[in-house]
């Protein structure tokens, strides 16, 4: 058993310090390799079995005494590097990080493994991961991503009246988190929020809670507008590689469902990169829809086109074929979603399709028409199928009635 003195380090520079440092850095690298193969033969040989666990990552949670979620990416980094030999040699060599190899080995499937490996010897670990969450955006599961993440958002209210204080708790996806937040900064720039101290964090936060309070107070007294588009109220910048939007393999900040909605009514600038990101050209910001098409086209449809919806306000002007596919930027090519109704056709698994008359219809993820003018009593008699009940999502299941047709009419009716 040895044990240290930090004393005897006193007498070390800090350069041979760093260079121990760094040196059994590598040597931890390369032992952490020697741990995942390890575990990759154990796991083939189903050792664990022996012990009665229903898989490696139980048991080694149990044997190594690491957390179940910690021996889930283990196992899982391990058996992907069996046909990764590239990358499994720098980590082997201790040139790549345990936190490198697990993000890249999420991403190396759909993308060339010697240019990853290139750059992830010469980024950071924290570059790395960005990369790497960028490159799965890009996927089409990517829409589900996005989904669950829609899916999830809530907002609880905590009263505590012997405090005298409410707690409010959030979760949204995190494109309308970031409109949450520029709209906190823009009050407090507005000078709605006290004065605090600066780089005082409790100063800062009290003036996050200031502002959530004027914005409140704002909407409440009429003084947000009831109706336009998303572009006319708000400015969030999206990266994403031109490819992936045409449907190849890229990278994007956001889920590549997420953005084309985000894209499809607001203003666009193209940035040219070089390989490494470093800006090469900046184009003009270009409105994706002009404003007199808008006025057109909002005289056209007066609101939602989504079959049975009525909303007029917070409409977004859609791309029936998307700009970034070839897509027109025309009447013919363009029609009006509430966000709701939006967010569903990209990120739910709903579409808009034309007939051979050219006339537009819209379509349910199990591949049925939606009727023009929103289903009849009669026609939600049936009891769902096993299949429908798996394909809804939980929301769905818990709100409505057991009924086939009214659960896949939800974003219909409402």
């Amino acid at each position: 058993m040895h044990t240290h003195d930090d004393r005897q380090f006193d007498r070390e520079s800090i350069d041979d310090l760093d260079a121990a440092i760094c040196t059994l850095a590598a040597n931890l690298n390369a032992e952490t390799f020697r741990l995942l193969a390890l575990v990759r033969a154990f796991d083939d040989r189903m050792g664990w079995a022996k012990w009665s666990f229903r898989n490696c990552a139980e048991w080694l949670a149990w044997r190594c005494g690491i957390s179940l979620s910690a021996a889930r990416e283990k196992v899982r980094t391990a058996q992907a590097l069996r046909n990764l030999p590239a990358i499994g040699a720098a980590f082997a060599d201790g040139r790549l990080s345990y936190s490198k190899v697990r993000a890249l080995t999420r991403v190396v499937e759909s993308h060339d493994e010697d240019s990853l490996l290139e750059y992830a010897l010469r980024a950071t670990a924290a570059q790395v991961e960005e990369r790497c969450r960028q490159i799965r955006n890009s996927p089409p599961q990517s829409a589900s991503i996005a989904q669950r993440a829609w899916e999830r958002r809530a907002l609880t209210l905590w009263r505590d009246a012997a405090r005298g204080v409410m707690r409010v708790s959030v979760e949204v996806p995190i494109e309308e988190g970031e409109l949450i937040a520029q709209a906190l900064d823009r009050a407090v720039a507005g000078g709605e929020a006290a004065e605090g101290i600066e780089f005082d964090a409790n100063a800062w936060r009290a003036q996050q809670a200031d502002a959530l309070v004027a914005i409140a107070k704002t909407y409440l007294g009429g003084g947000v507008a009831a109706a336009g588009s998303a572009a006319d109220r708000y400015q969030v910048v999206v990266h994403v590689d031109e490819k992936s939007l045409r449907g190849g393999i890229g990278r994007a900040d956001l889920p590549v469902d997420t953005v084309k909605r985000l894209s499809c009514d607001g203003c666009v600038v193209t940035v040219t990169e070089s390989e490494s990101g470093a800006p090469l050209d900046v184009g003009r910001k270009q409105r994706t829809v002009p404003t007199q098409m808008k006025r057109a086209l909002w005289a056209r449809d007066r609101g939602c086109s989504f079959p049975g919806c009525d909303r007029k306000h917070y409409v977004d002007a859609h791309h029936i074929e998307h700009w970034a596919e070839g897509g027109a930027t025309s009447l013919d090519n363009l029609t009006l979603l509430c966000s709701h109704h939006h967010r569903l056709l990209h990120e739910g698994g709903f579409a808009i399709r034309r007939d051979a008359n050219g006339d537009v219809y819209f379509r349910r993820p199990d591949g049925r028409v939606i009727p023009r003018f929103g289903y009849r009593l009669a026609d939600m008699r049936d009891e769902p199928s096993a299949e429908v009940r798996e394909c809804a999502p939980a929301e769905w299941r818990t709100r409505l009635p057991r009924t086939s047709l009214h659960r896949c009419a939800y974003s219909v009716n409402t």
